[in-house]
């Protein structure tokens, strides 16, 4: 028997489980995944996290490893809770639940600091957010710091201070159910090796992440069409934390038609590949021109910032016929794309005028592609001064669908495209918690004894879109919520 059950072995779940033993109570994590695949969607991010800062000294506190040499060289700008709440509202159309999000926001920082002080590493984002401009970095988009080595160095560290705090983790060991009565929940039945076995617990936090990895449930509650689209992460994350919870009457909250989904590489396998990572998002597109199988643009690639459009614009790309996009560039913005262009992994076409690269575009209409590309071309305001790090308002003018940032002419070859499609990364739906203890309540709104829940599973926070960087960080500040409340009993 241990004191709390942590059913999950992600972001979430450690923040959880260290939570919960840092209150006196004896923890055990069960991971569905063996050994070797552990860590649910958080071993497949970049380890990305949006926190409220103040001052590059805040941020110093985060990251000591910071030379004053880099600080000198770079502008990290502030992200004040203020632009953390006009984000959240601004991306998810103002509903996002306004308890859950102020705990988000103002707790952020704080859990950023706490995560350090167990001896989780950040760094800046200097590959993925900043842009060199005479000289000196400057950051974008509210999005500085991340987890030292990515998503899994965020798992490995996690793992590390679990093992210092003597918390045990059981690897291969699914949850099929929870142990639940007139007086709440008092364990979890588990399966592992074969075997079924019940595990009581005075209290159980549920971390198991989305349905996402489930094609079924995607096509259920998302809707026709996601069962083709690709799932970037695990493919443990089949929903087993939300049946489980929904099974003893617990109320489901968020939008349950409603993910998070970005362009993936077309061909990249159905699940995450860990060998590749998050290598197979293509998130440079703010920078060149979408092009679908109709050879048309379908969408605004510069609406605004990567880290507010791409969240959705996976949706627009399975939308299209065969669930297939082009994205274009051109050799002046070749500089500014981002590493994973360049990994082995890709479907790409080059050539020396566009004329041979829209002939190369499979399944897709070549003649057409060829007069949208140069009608977009003769719409750009050239006039206008391009720059990456703001939304600098070179657009085009005249087009059906007006790109609104960073218009660049696409004429300087060499030429490239990539063919993307949609990558699920998890969905919005979850359950509903109390935001000021992490408990599940049940559908009459009252808290499920001894059931609590953190991360992907938690619905409310995010509706339509999401702001990059808020996944881990809703993981970390909920799991911790959690975490402590049930150990504390």
């Amino acid at each position: 028997m241990a004191d709390v059950v942590v059913v999950g072995a992600g972001n979430a779940a450690f923040a959880a489980a260290v939570a919960a033993r840092q209150a006196g109570a004896s923890v055990t994590v069960l991971e569905r995944a063996p050994q070797a695949e552990a860590g649910g969607n958080t071993r497949f991010t970049a380890g990305a996290m949006r926190c409220a800062y103040a001052s590059v000294d805040e941020l110093r506190a985060l990251m000591p490893d910071l030379t004053d040499e880099e600080v000198a060289r770079t502008d990290f700008g502030a992200y004040p809770q203020g632009a953390f709440f006009e984000d959240m509202g601004r991306v998810t159309e103002y509903r996002t639940d306004p308890e859950l999000c102020e705990r988000l926001v103002t707790q952020s920082y704080p859990t950023m600091l706490w995560m350090a002080e167990q001896g989780v590493r950040f760094q800046p984002i200097w590959g993925r957010q900043a842009f060199q401009v005479d000289g000196r970095f400057k950051f974008w988009g509210g999005l500085t710091v991340e987890a030292w080595s990515g998503g899994p160095g965020l798992v490995d560290a996690w793992t590390a201070i679990a093992g210092k705090l003597g918390i045990e983790v059981r690897y291969g060991a699914r949850a099929v159910s929870l142990v639940a009565g007139d007086g709440g929940v008092t364990g979890v039945r588990v399966k592992q090796g074969g075997t079924t076995y019940e595990l009581p617990a005075r209290a159980v936090v549920l971390a198991a992440g989305g349905f996402q990895a489930n094609v079924e449930w995607r096509t259920r509650y998302l809707g026709p069409g996601w069962d083709l689209a690709k799932v970037r992460g695990s493919r443990f994350n089949t929903g087993d934390g939300l049946r489980m919870a929904l099974e003893i009457g617990a109320a489901p909250a968020g939008q349950w038609s409603g993910c998070h989904a970005v362009q993936w590489e077309k061909n990249a396998p159905e699940f995450g590949d860990l060998a590749v990572g998050d290598a197979f998002q293509k998130h440079s597109y703010p920078w060149g021109v979408l092009i679908n199988a109709r050879g048309e643009r379908f969408l605004d690639e510069g609406a605004d910032f990567r880290n507010y459009t791409y969240a959705k614009y996976g949706r627009e790309v399975l939308k299209q016929p065969r669930q297939l996009a082009w994205q274009v560039f051109d050799a002046k913005v070749a500089r500014l794309l981002r590493d994973e262009y360049r990994i082995r992994q890709v479907t790409k076409v080059s050539a020396d005028s566009l004329e041979e690269l829209c002939a190369k575009l499979e399944d897709t209409d070549g003649a057409r592609a060829l007069e949208t590309l140069r009608a977009y071309n003769a719409a750009v305001r050239t006039d206008i001064a391009f720059d990456p790090n703001v939304k600098d308002g070179r657009r085009t003018e005249g087009l059906a669908i007006d790109k609104s940032n960073w218009a660049n002419t696409v004429d300087e070859p060499p030429f490239e495209a990539y063919a993307v499609t949609c990558g699920v990364t998890f969905t919005f739906g979850g359950l509903r918690i109390d935001p000021a203890s992490g408990a599940v309540l049940d559908v009459d709104l009252v808290p499920i004894p001894g059931l609590y829940a953190a991360g992907e599973l938690v619905g409310g926070l995010f509706y339509e879109n999401y702001p990059g960087g808020t996944g881990l960080m809703a993981g970390a500040v909920f799991g911790r919520l959690a975490g402590m409340s049930a150990g504390r009993g």
